[in-house]
């Protein structure tokens, strides 16, 4: 066997060459605070929506439901917010009531996959209440609306509420 030089010759000049690295750099430290110009706040426009009702945005917020002496109630809005929309079962007297929010005494349109109706209201405060009975039919319709419902009153936003289970909820509490 014939000795050869050559791969011992390779090795030797590829360790030479991993040598060469420069040792690493000290981390340079962090920057202080940068003072960043805050943005000019730019006006809210509403989004524009669609001609068909239900693929319009649904109004930011949650349902949530409890139980009272009288009967239960549902509200829907924003958490820490005042409620945008409320349903409150009354079951001596076998209503349920709608509460919007605003003082306007202009009747709600109230509009479903299934139903469209409007119905008029009384103001309390500063709320427009309606009030149905229990066995009405637009409760049914509100509750089993396909993903969302909507409600118009003339001088405030169209809210755009999805139809989860605390509306149904209430209803079915009065009819109990």
């Amino acid at each position: 066997m014939r000795f050869s030089p050559a791969p011992f010759a390779a090795l030797a000049a590829i360790l030479s060459v991993s040598g060469c690295v420069s040792p690493p750099k000290a981390p340079r430290p962090a920057p202080g605070p940068i003072a960043m110009p805050r943005p000019a706040p730019t006006p809210v426009r509403p989004v524009p929506q669609g001609a068909d009702w239900r693929d319009w945005a649904v109004t930011p917020g949650d349902w949530a439901y409890r139980v009272e002496a009288r009967g239960s109630i549902a509200t829907f809005g924003a958490s820490g917010s005042a409620a945008l929309l409320t349903l409150r079962c009354d079951r001596a007297a076998g209503t349920v009531t709608l509460s919007r929010s605003g003082a306007a005494a202009t009747p709600l349109t109230l509009r479903t996959s299934s139903l469209v109706r409007t119905v008029p209201v009384q103001p309390n405060g500063g709320s427009a209440i309606a009030a149905l009975t229990a066995r009405d039919p637009l409760l049914d319709a509100l509750a089993f609306s396909r993903g969302r419902f909507i409600v118009e009153q003339q001088g405030a936003p169209t809210l755009v509420v999805p139809a989860w289970a605390e509306v149904g909820r209430v209803i079915e509490d009065c009819r109990g």
